[in-house]
């Protein structure tokens, strides 16, 4: 797709549009959780089988981010757009309606396919849309926002939907959301310019990574339930590894390679993945832990947890939407990252200090707060930084590396951070401590790991970075390095 020849107010509402489809998305890696006990009720899950409602979205949204992104490479962003969101909505129908725990399953990871295809092409289709620097660093921010916000959100809405109306109506509202942007993306996006040749798709390289990833997902989401040492847990993930670095060896051979390797060489691509995995471990102990200390240690219910994380989202909303796209323009990429990573390191720092007889506004909000603005500021630099070194051609391969980093950094993160709190508090249970102080305590170990790897992503970001020339170049280079 070339430089789109919509007018600004078209290109706008197109980035609303597929701001709300990628919504829809986010939304229901959460939106499920709190329905949980309500859906185990409805349709008679033992608590084993009960995972997996979480777990098939996650295995195969996981799985399919690679390729779904170099799909639209080849085949046209549009179209394998909005192929996913009708594959995401017809499996939505198909969970509200199941009239079993099985075929609600299946139909979970149908919507986990449908959602990665999604996921993976969007933010291509983004960057194609805006191609001037200031339009381009605004745009992403508010995209940054709908990646960073939309966990919370389901997590209100999940409370909302489940407690007022029916757990199916957590799938089914997204019928309504999902044929409303088809129409309006069959209205606005532009259609896909193909090349004069495209080349093949590498299917051995294809099957490879997205067994690979699938497994590696399913070692680790689990890995607490059957322990990080079983034979299980290990040999899933020996398996993944395995199938990966036969990927990895087949892209280095094969003419068309789904992954060039090259593009492990661009800078900024390769530093952004690897904080994106970090930082995104660091979000997931903001969020899962936080929402785990409200509920279990404080005693709130699911829809205060989620009206909790509400303050954090607007102050985040308005560093995305607005400061962040000026921080960028002015400073670079480098600086605004760097910087946000470091302000949110110290949030998860200071909810690693909350008692066990903690207050909301004294020991939880402050917190928050800076969670909420070192997220506003740190997610626009680093998604301009992943994409920003990647030709037209290879933007949805991009778009579906950055998206796995952090998908894999953000479950091998909760899981092991889980890991360790769960570990601790066992512990201090064995060694006589009160029940409830010693999961404050296996808590407060998982803010401050989650803390260090934030911090670690801030020190990544500082050191390893390409900043842009100079502030000004921003006015006249096509992309903000």
């Amino acid at each position: 797709m070339t430089a789109s020849p919509l007018t600004s107010r078209q290109r706008w509402l197109a980035l609303y549009v597929l701001c709300l489809g990628v919504l829809m998305i986010v939304l229901d890696t959460t939106v499920v959780t709190v329905a949980l006990p309500t859906i185990q009720t409805s349709l008679g899950f033992s608590d084993t089988a009960l995972v997996w409602v979480l777990n098939a979205y996650m295995l195969t949204f996981g799985g399919f981010l690679l390729l779904g992104g170099r799909l639209g490479d080849l085949y046209g962003n549009r179209r394998w757009f909005l192929l996913g969101l009708v594959g995401f909505t017809v499996a939505s129908l198909a969970c509200g309606v199941a009239p079993n725990g099985v075929l609600l399953v299946v139909a979970r990871a149908v919507q986990g396919i449908g959602g990665a295809i999604v996921a993976a092409v969007a933010l291509a289709l983004i960057m194609n849309l805006f191609t001037e620097p200031a339009e381009r660093a605004k745009a992403m921010g508010i995209y940054g926002f709908i990646c960073a916000a939309g966990g919370s959100i389901g997590a209100v809405l999940g409370g909302v939907l489940t407690g007022l109306l029916d757990w199916r109506w957590i799938f089914l509202i997204n019928l309504p959301i999902g044929i409303a942007v088809y129409g309006m993306c069959m209205r606005l996006l532009p259609p896909d310019v193909m090349p004069v040749r495209r080349p093949p798709l590498d299917v051995t390289g294809a099957v490879l990574v997205t067994t690979g990833l699938m497994l590696a997902v399913y070692a680790v989401i689990g890995g607490n339930e059957a322990g990080w040492g079983s034979l299980r847990t290990l040999g899933f993930l020996a398996a993944g590894a395995v199938l990966l670095a036969a990927f990895f060896v087949v892209e280095a051979r094969v003419r068309e390679p789904l992954m060039p390797l090259r593009m492990f060489k661009l800078r900024n691509l390769a530093t952004a993945n690897v904080i994106a995995v970090l930082w995104s471990a660091g979000m997931f102990a903001w969020f899962v832990i936080t929402a785990l200390y409200l509920q279990r240690v404080l005693g709130y219910d699911p829809l205060q947890v989620g009206l909790a994380f509400i303050p954090a989202d607007l102050v985040m909303a308005v560093f995305s939407v607005s400061l962040s796209a000026k921080l960028v323009m002015k400073l670079g990429i480098r600086t605004p990252l760097w910087t946000g990573l470091f302000i949110a390191a110290v949030g998860l720092a200071l909810i690693a200090v909350a008692p066990v007889d903690g207050r909301y506004v004294i020991h939880v909000l402050p917190g928050m707060m800076l969670l909420g603005v070192g997220a506003g500021m740190a997610f626009n630099p680093l998604l301009l930084a992943a994409m920003n070194d990647a030709t037209e051609s290879e933007a949805g391969l991009a778009s579906g590396i950055v998206n796995t980093a952090f998908m894999m950094g953000g479950a091998l993160g909760l899981a092991v951070l889980a890991s360790l709190a769960d570990a601790r508090t066992s512990a201090e249970v064995a060694s006589g401590v009160d029940p409830r102080i010693a999961l404050n305590e296996g808590y407060q170990l998982a803010f401050r790991i989650g803390a260090a790897m934030t911090l670690l992503g801030a020190v990544l970001g500082r050191l390893w970075l390409r900043p842009r020339e100079s502030p000004a170049d921003a006015q006249s280079a096509v992309a903000v390095h």
